[in-house]
């Protein structure tokens, strides 16, 4: 992913008036940010993930870590075996996937327990959360030879149901954030307003402008993490995010949790990295065809924005909702114990052909990388375990020799 500053403005029309409107008709003529990037990305007839245009994989805008092959999501169904095991083997075991894009990762999971673990493979049901019709469909085709797989909504999965796993591969970060910065050590929100066209342009521009906070829950939230934005090592301008979709989303899943584990893999920071005084300008990206810049208010409807996960929020919300915390790592120690480190080695005495042997090589060092997806966090919670089963370590979380 190369960085790209682009005047170039591919907005999809429909979307920026919908938007205009909604901004005419709110109070003020102006929205929080995260409203902005909720109709952005999540609008059904328009949002970005809604699209036909696909966002995901080597046609789309960025790669997430389920298209690298096989691999990945083959160590990731060992730790889903071992915590089977952990939890008794039970007859009904569930792996909830939220946010599973294509239906890549799902597919190469289902094959490989099919074909490893058949035991546990006649246990589970593979439920996928998505909200996008337009993914759906395709994991729809992807995964339609699989009778345990379904697709549910929140409404849908019952309260204290669940026993097995929830997991999520890069869903956190799309979730909207309010933006806020600090005037005279004073906490304040980013709006988003309309700036009349200049000279009868025909386009109209979105304009940030500063306010009061839209809701008492943004102070709660840095009250809940232990920082102090009032301290003078921030400093007036200071900008950054707040998530309190993520907030909501750890309250969900927790909700439908009776027993077992909640996995996340995103990329992200703990708090006091997170709300360094040195990162002023926040997170906030922008994905267009393969290359990210700071610009959301282009390319609307065509572009990806995110926000990086801040893992003490998810560690505190989850406290607060009976989730235990069983521990955090990085993506590449995670994988390594899991034993994508042998299968690095084994490559050297495959019979693949030269072409195929170096382009799988690429791809498993690429996910161990430590400056790009062997950095991102991996954070596990737990649920209704009882003490002899949270005895063990889990072996992804196991230092690796």
């Amino acid at each position: 992913m190369t960085s790209q500053q682009s005047d170039i403005n591919d907005s999809n029309p429909e979307l920026c008036d919908l938007i205009c409107e909604r901004i005419a008709t709110s109070p003020q003529q102006r929205i929080t940010f995260a409203e902005y990037m909720d109709l952005a990305l999540y609008h059904p007839q328009y949002g970005y993930y809604n699209r036909d245009r696909p966002a995901i994989g080597k046609q789309g805008d960025f790669m997430t870590s389920s298209h690298w092959g096989a691999d990945l999501a083959e160590v990731l169904a060992e730790q889903f075996v071992e915590m089977w095991e952990i939890l008794g083997k039970p007859q009904n075991f569930a792996i909830v996937e939220m946010g599973a894009g294509r239906g890549i990762f799902a597919e190469n999971v289902l094959q490989y327990l099919q074909r490893q673990h058949p035991d546990l493979f006649k246990t589970l049901t593979y439920i996928i959360v998505e909200i996008s019709p337009i993914l759906q469909a395709e994991q729809r085709q992807i995964l339609g030879k699989f009778d345990c797989v379904k697709w549910c909504n929140w409404d849908e999965i019952v309260d204290n149901s669940i026993v097995g796993c929830f997991f999520s591969n890069e869903l956190v970060d799309a979730f909207p954030v309010h933006q806020f910065i600090l005037e005279q050590e004073e906490l304040r929100e980013i709006y988003i307003t309309t700036k009349t066209p200049i000279n009868q342009e025909p386009e109209i521009n979105f304009l940030e402008v500063v306010g009061e906070v839209s809701t008492p829950k943004i102070a709660e939230y840095f009250e809940l993490l232990g920082v102090d934005l009032s301290a003078s090592i921030y400093g007036d301008g200071y900008r950054s995010e707040v998530s309190l979709a993520a907030l909501d989303w750890m309250s969900t899943v927790a909700q439908k949790l009776q027993r077992g584990y909640l996995l996340t893999i995103d990329y992200g920071h703990p708090a006091h990295r997170y709300y360094n005084p040195r990162r002023r300008e926040g997170t906030l990206q922008c994905y267009y065809r393969h290359r990210y810049h700071n610009n959301p208010y282009i390319n609307l409807g065509r572009q990806d924005l995110t926000a990086h996960v801040n893992f003490t929020a998810l560690e505190k919300q989850g406290e607060l909702c009976g989730l235990d915390v069983v521990g955090f790592t990085q993506q590449a120690l995670f994988l390594m114990a899991l034993g994508l480190g042998d299968r690095i080695a084994a490559l050297s005495t495959s019979i693949l052909d030269v072409a195929t042997l170096l382009r799988r090589r690429e791809e498993l060092h690429r996910a161990i990388d430590p400056m790009g997806l062997g950095g991102f966090g991996v954070l596990v919670q737990s649920k209704g375990l009882r003490e002899e089963e949270k005895g063990g370590i889990l072996k992804g979380l196991m230092v690796p020799d």
